[in-house]
């Protein structure tokens, strides 16, 4: 059997003809976007989901116009913290029209019809071999999504991006040297480690990294109305790219985000000045780029 490694060409597939006519409808179909921002990580569990959420939710309340594409296809989160878990998906004039929360954020994610309690299934050919086709398949369905959803026109698109540091690589490579990267880590050197692999690997790409946010930077207490420890003193692994925020957790928005509400309006928690101040740096370092 012969492996990838013994195939010349594409066999006369015109597969990289196919691939550059795709990339060319999604382009024309992504022209109103004014920036797409990925926001990824490479580890797990730290609040990346979140962050994009509160970021599009800051940025929606300074006037912006802002979508959301949960580009994390089988941990959808976005669904449920932007309140559209079970929506009926209709057509727009060119294309799937995009769901709008409460809040005015254009989100599309495969949560807002796959339920929590289902997997979502890519299926091989071959038994038990669903491993060879499974990234392909997501990007295909990824690039479905680009292409065929009427995004309009906005100032911002954000892709909320699955964990993992190669997964950083193929999506800077499959979204294109157009989109901007964000990345988020905690305050403790095991995930500074993980993350430093992502800015590693975009530093091989064409692709802008903005710089980085610390996410969970101690802990709001509300008792005593202070941010306390929450991870022991890090530091021993520089980033070597841009801080553009440091944001506390608290109990009040892990709530709200169960629910798929915003924080209050007008609320005064550090966590919602922290968010305020890291899309105010997202957007400075965007325009700063270009």
């Amino acid at each position: 059997m012969k492996s990838y490694f013994d195939i010349v060409g594409d066999g006369g597939s015109d597969i990289a003809g196919q691939v550059a006519e795709q990339r060319a409808r999604i382009a024309r179909n992504l022209a109103g976007i004014r920036h797409s921002v990925a926001i990824g990580s490479g580890k797990g569990g730290v609040g990346k989901s979140t962050l994009t959420t509160h970021i599009a939710l800051a940025l929606r309340a300074t006037g912006r116009e802002v979508a959301v594409l949960d580009a994390d296809l089988n941990g959808p989160t976005q669904a449920r913290l932007s309140g559209l878990r079970d929506v009926t998906l209709v057509p727009g004039a060119g294309g799937m029209a995009v769901p709008r929360s409460a809040s005015g954020v254009g989100v599309v994610s495969l949560g807002s019809f796959v339920p929590e309690s289902d997997a979502v299934d890519f299926e091989s050919v071959s038994s038990g071999e669903s491993h060879v086709w499974r990234a392909a398949r997501e990007f295909a369905l990824l690039a479905d999504l680009l292409e065929k959803v009427e995004w309009g026109r906005r100032d911002y698109l954000l892709i909320d991006l699955p964990p993992g540091a190669e997964r950083t690589l193929q999506y800077a490579e499959f979204l294109g040297e157009g989109v901007a990267f964000v990345l988020v880590t905690v305050p403790s050197d095991l995930s500074r480690g993980v993350v430093a692999r992502s800015v590693a690997a975009l530093r091989k790409t064409p692709n802008r990294l903005l710089g980085y946010v610390e996410n969970m930077k101690g802990y709001y207490c509300d008792g005593c109305g202070e941010i306390k420890a929450l991870y022991p003193e890090a530091g021993a692994v520089d980033l070597g790219v841009p801080c553009l925020g440091v944001v506390p957790f608290d109990p009040a928005l892990a709530r709200v985000c169960d629910r798929g509400e915003p924080l209050p309006p007008g609320s005064s928690l550090p966590v919602v000045r922290a968010l305020a101040d890291v899309a105010a740096a997202v957007e400075n370092a965007v325009k700063g780029t270009r």
